[in-house]
This record gives structure tokens, C-alpha cells and sequence, in this order.
């Protein structure tokens, strides 16, 4: 597992060896992460991984078990004591957007600045409104908004109180992919413009992939990796990562040096240097990337599933019962189902574990 060093950086945020869940049963075992200020991170896992678990103990609605976290090297949950949500200046922004549905956007946006006059209070409303681009609509009420406003003014209302760091709890699942796309990158230009850290949990790694400068891969209440995103895609360190990032399969192979792998694709050459020794039976990754077209190569494989996608078509090639991968060729190249197709392979980063059987 890739876990920053804590000791030599002034993080904002410090998650170390946390384990918490309910009942009496860990759902979160032994998670360790760090977040620099102004970065955003990402919680990124199938159902049922851990990262709402994680997300509610950020927030200080779940107390820790083992572990502690730190807010600017500030203990705010150990085990048998919690700093209460109110406290942490830890902002939420949920998925189901939350708003009050008989006061205004402004009204909405304000409710938790309580401590300022009036004046000061509009002002500091109207900017917020401003910083999301939604001033024209102050005096609207929620249901007057479509989905991706509301969720903008669930944004300024959780900034409003200046927190330290946003929680986002799978903020845009219930708006349609292309909002989710335009609202994730707006989302991110506010925080960044601002200045303020978040953690996202999501289950769609575009989105993380879009938004986040960390991003952490759970498995069963476990990061298996925190990393940039490039990282996650092209040097995941387990089987785990390299499949649940991308897309891609598995074809068998054999290892003939530290970085020269013989498949029924011919022979890969890659860019790390494995300590198998020769003739260790490997699977690779291909990618849908790794697969070019080459009119002159000698491999041949045969269409059997393609999906179009308008400026590109997602091929499923079949060379025998054990070796199926995928490509994506521009849409230009039109193939049909059962032709054989001269395909080369051109994968600049190897990606390999060792068979197990």
C-alpha cells in the first residue's frame, strides 16, 4: 500500500491507522492517509468498501475504534473521545443535497451564520452565490432549481461557515453523466479558486479522476493504494487496483526476462523490471489503449464484440479460448463482427502479476 510519509510535511489532514465501524464489527481496518491543504482527495470503491464508513468518521458522526484523526495537528477523534461535527469547521455536502425547502437560496445558503448582522450576513451570501454562479437566483426556493443548482447552493452553503475541509458525500449521483461531468470540474475550479481542501467519496473513478489530486482505492475497508490518478492507472501496485481501475483484462503470459513477457500477442516488452525468473507464468494487463491497428502485423485476432461510441468503437477481440482483450479504435475503423483484424500491441507501461493456480 502507498501511505505518505506524516513526519516531514505539514499536512492538513492525517488519517493513521484508523479503524472504526458498527456494532461492535470493523468495517475500516488500519487506514492510513495524509492531505496537503488546498488538495482534494478522493475515497474511490466499489459498495460496501468503507468510504461512506471513513466519510462519517471525517465528519464525527461514527467514533474510531483504533486509529486517530488529525485536523491541522489537531487530534480531533480517538477512540473514546470525538470532537462533535459542530466543532471540526468540517463542512458536508450530501448526495441528496439537503436544503430547506421553505427558505429561500439565500436564506439556504446563510442559515448556519448566525454569529453575523444582517448586512454582513447578506454580503457574505450574495459572494457565495456569486462564487457558484447563481446571484440571479437568491430569492428562488429549491424547488424552483434544477438539480445541479441545488447542489451548487448545498456548496456555498457548506462553505459559508469558512470550514478547513468539504466533505463530499457522492455529491452528484443523482444528476444525469454529462451534469455530473460539467458539475465535478466546476465544483473543483470553486475549490481550488478558493483555496479549500475536500475529500469526495464516489464510486465513479472518472469523477475521481476528474476532480481529485489523491485518490484512494478501497477494497473490504482497506486502501490499497492512495495515489495520483496516473499513477492508479498505469502503475497499480496489485491485481486488485489494476482491475478496478480502467478498463482491461487479464491474458496469460510468460515471463522471458525482468521487463520481456511472451503471449499469444507476441512478445511484450515493457517499461519496469520484474524479479520473476524466466519461464514464470504471469498474466498481463492489456489495456484498451495497448491494442493499435497495423495493416502489416502477423496477429490476427477476431471481432467478437463491438460497442460504438461516436468518435470511437470499443472492440473485444478472441485469438483463443484463453486470450480475449479489448480496443479502441477512432470510429473510422469499421470492423464487423467475426473478421480477424491485424492488431499490434503497444504497451508502454507494463502492468503483470505472477499466475496464481
Amino acid at each position: 500500500m502507498n501511505t505518505p510519509e506524516t513526519t516531514a510535511h505539514n499536512w492538513l489532514l492525517e488519517v493513521n491507522n484508523l479503524t472504526c465501524g458498527y456494532g461492535g464489527d470493523a468495517v475500516v481496518k488500519d487506514v492510513s492517509f495524509a492531505l496537503s491543504h488546498g488538495d482534494i482527495g478522493c475515497l474511490l470503491g466499489p459498495s460496501g468498501c468503507g468510504k461512506s464508513t471513513i466519510l462519517r468518521a471525517l465528519a464525527g458522526f461514527l467514533p474510531l475504534t483504533g486509529g486517530e484523526i488529525c485536523l491541522q495537528s489537531r487530534q480531533i477523534s480517538l477512540p473514546g473521545r470525538t470532537l462533535p461535527p459542530e466543532k471540526r469547521r468540517i463542512g458536508m455536502v450530501f448526495q441528496d443535497y439537503a436544503l430547506f425547502p421553505h427558505l429561500s437560496i439565500a436564506d439556504n445558503v446563510g442559515f448556519g451564520l448566525r454569529r453575523l448582522d444582517k448586512t454582513e450576513k447578506r454580503q457574505k451570501v450574495m459572494e457565495l452565490l456569486h462564487v457558484v454562479h447563481l446571484q440571479d437566483l437568491a430569492e428562488n426556493y429549491p424547488h424552483e432549481l434544477s438539480g445541479g443548482q441545488q447542489q451548487r447552493v448545498a456548496l456555498a452553503r457548506a462553505l459559508a461557515p469558512e470550514p478547513t475541509l468539504i466533505l463530499l458525500d457522492e455529491p452528484f449521483s443523482n444528476l444525469d453523466a454529462d451534469l455530473r461531468r460539467r458539475l465535478s470540474l466546476d465544483v473543483r475550479e470553486i475549490l481550488k479558486t478558493l483555496g479549500i481542501s475536500a475529500i469526495l467519496v464516489t464510486h465513479d473513478q472518472q469523477e475521481a479522476f476528474a476532480m481529485c489530486d489523491q485518490v484512494a482505492v478501497l477494497q473490504n475497508g482497506k486502501i490499497q493504494q492512495w495515489d495520483v490518478p496516473y499513477n492508479l492507472y498505469h502503475e497499480p501496485v496489485n491485481r486488485f487496483v489494476a482491475s478496478f481501475v480502467g478498463q482491461g483484462g487479464f491474458i496469460p503470459g510468460k515471463a522471458m526476462g525482468p521487463d520481456i513477457i511472451e503471449s499469444e500477442l507476441g512478445i511484450i516488452h515493457g517499461n519496469r523490471a520484474y524479479k520473476w525468473p524466466a519461464g514464470t507464468l504471469v498474466d498481463v494487463l492489456i489495456r484498451p489503449d495497448d491494442i493499435v491497428y497495423d495493416a502489416a502485423s502477423d496477429l490476427r485476432p477476431k471481432v467478437v464484440e463491438k460497442t460504438f461510441a461516436g468518435t470511437s468503437t470499443l472492440y473485444r477481440f478472441r485469438c483463443s479460448e484463453d486470450t480475449e482483450f479489448e480496443a479502441l479504435f477512432r470510429s473510422h475503423l469499421d470492423f464487423h463482427l467475426g473478421e480477424t483484424v491485424p492488431v499490434r500491441v503497444e504497451a508502454d507501461h507494463l502492468i503483470a502479476f505472477e499466475r496464481n493456480n
